[in-house]
């Protein structure tokens, strides 16, 4: 540097004050600064090239391996909502979904998280695609943002973390469930509807149902000139007392259309 700033000042001088010695070295000097100077801008990549060599290469056994691990994960979790969710819908085949969710959130974020261009492109994609679903009870979009965490955790090789997490929620779940006071619900939901009966009631049904259940709650109930619907949360000691009480109610009805859905995920 001090050289440099002899030489800077030796500049300053006419060239005729100057020996051919310092017009050499100064020469010389300035052809050192400029190549360093050029070194440094071009260890400067643009933004283009930023973009094209951010990629990184991952690792094809680590992928496999969270990849199976977030499939695993995703199996427990629907186990976990079929046994202790409590919506009316068919719970075994809504939880057969998290497993691609968790999967294809996973094998997403490995591979924009490795590049600016597609996590980029990404954004504009999601920006024009909307996805719609039909969730209907907050308790299925919070499985669904579990579902979700689990494939953002696994893609960011976030491993041990997303565990964890993962198994105090469902530590969670399962003891939430367990310390409640309050007694179940009943573990069927009965849909019984008939037309142009007239002669058949509400009353005659719940009737025949009381004589087979050990609980019978009413839900909902719509009659008019073309017949009647009534919805109940119903509960049975086995499968011979549903038979029975199936067959009891085709005798007040031969019509009669009975609908069942499992609301535990037991039977």
């Amino acid at each position: 540097m001090a050289a440099a700033a002899d030489c800077f000042r030796d500049g300053q001088d006419s060239e005729a004050n100057q020996s051919p010695a310092a017009a050499i070295r100064c020469n010389r000097i300035t052809k050192q600064l400029n190549d360093h100077t050029g070194i440094i801008v071009d260890s400067f990549p643009t933004f283009e090239q930023f973009l094209t060599t951010s990629a990184t290469q991952i690792p094809m056994v680590t992928f496999l391996i969270d990849l199976l691990l977030a499939a695993v994960l995703a199996a427990i979790l629907g186990k976990v909502y079929i046994r202790y969710g409590s919506a009316l819908s068919n719970r075994k085949l809504f939880a057969r979904n998290f497993l691609i969710l968790t999967m294809t959130v996973m094998l997403i974020i490995t591979i924009v998280k490795s590049s600016l261009a597609l996590s980029l492109g990404l954004v504009g994609a999601l920006s024009i695609v909307r996805y719609r679903a039909a969730i209907k009870e907050p308790e299925e979009l919070g499985y669904l943002f579990i579902a979700i965490s689990i494939g953002l955790g696994l893609g960011a090789n976030q491993r041990l973390i997303t565990l964890a997490a993962f198994l105090v929620i469902v530590a969670i779940i399962c003891i939430r469930d367990s310390l409640k006071q309050q007694k179940e619900s009943p573990n069927l939901h009965l849909i019984v509807s008939t037309r142009e009966n007239e002669k058949l009631g509400l009353e005659e049904i719940v009737e025949t149902l009381s004589a087979y259940c050990t609980t019978v709650s009413l839900k909902r109930f719509d009659q008019n000139e073309r017949g009647l619907e009534a919805s109940f949360l119903v509960e049975y000691v086995d499968f011979a007392h549903l038979e029975e009480s199936r067959e009891a109610l085709k005798k007040l009805d031969s019509t009669l259309s009975i609908s069942l859905l499992d609301n535990k995920g037991l039977l």
